[in-house]
């Protein structure tokens, strides 16, 4: 069975926002490695819109933006849309029955699936899918934003804390 894990970088005071600050290099290697290892990744509609990025190459990158294209694109990939009429290559769009699907990607498939967007997390974490959180919390205060957590949580039991790279400290949770 698979465990669905959400996983983001975010501030110091909860909020994600890519546009405001980006991991070193020691933590985006660690990225690029997750990503090879996922069974899959599975997004909400705003957050494959801001991944899709990754589909098309970019004569200015680096070789390490090159190596996460690479794992990102080759990673199935499971878009939650109902506004969406159809995704990119490697992706399938789930615009129906949420619920059922994801339990059904659980069930069917080993190892870990990603889960992109704090929208969709709070709705997988209102139906009891999420089995695991990692907050890669950066030393920035936005005040503002998109927060990582949507709405109440039910407990959840801290499993793991580690430093990742120069400023990044992950912290692991599970529902208690």
């Amino acid at each position: 069975m698979a465990k669905l894990v959400f996983g983001m970088n975010l501030s110091l005071d909860g909020y994600v926002d890519h546009q405001e600050f980006a991991p070193d290099a020691t933590l985006f290697r660690h990225w690029i490695e997750q990503v090879r290892g996922l069974s899959g990744s599975l997004y909400g509609r705003r957050m494959y819109e801001v991944m899709r990025y990754w589909d098309d190459d970019d004569p200015e990158w680096t070789p390490d933006l090159r190596d996460f294209a690479m794992a990102w694109r080759s990673q199935p990939k499971w878009v939650v849309s109902r506004s969406l009429q159809s995704v990119g290559p490697n992706a399938t769009l789930v615009a129906e029955d949420v619920e059922a699907a994801i339990r059904g990607l659980k069930a069917g498939l080993a190892g870990e699936i990603q889960v992109a967007g704090p929208d969709l997390a709070g709705t997988l974490t209102d139906l009891g899918l999420i089995d695991e959180y990692r907050l890669n919390f950066h030393p920035v205060v936005l005040g503002r934003g998109k927060p990582f957590f949507t709405g109440p949580r039910p407990p959840l039991r801290l499993v793991a804390s580690d430093r990742i790279g120069e400023e990044a400290i992950r912290l692991t949770y599970v529902p208690a």
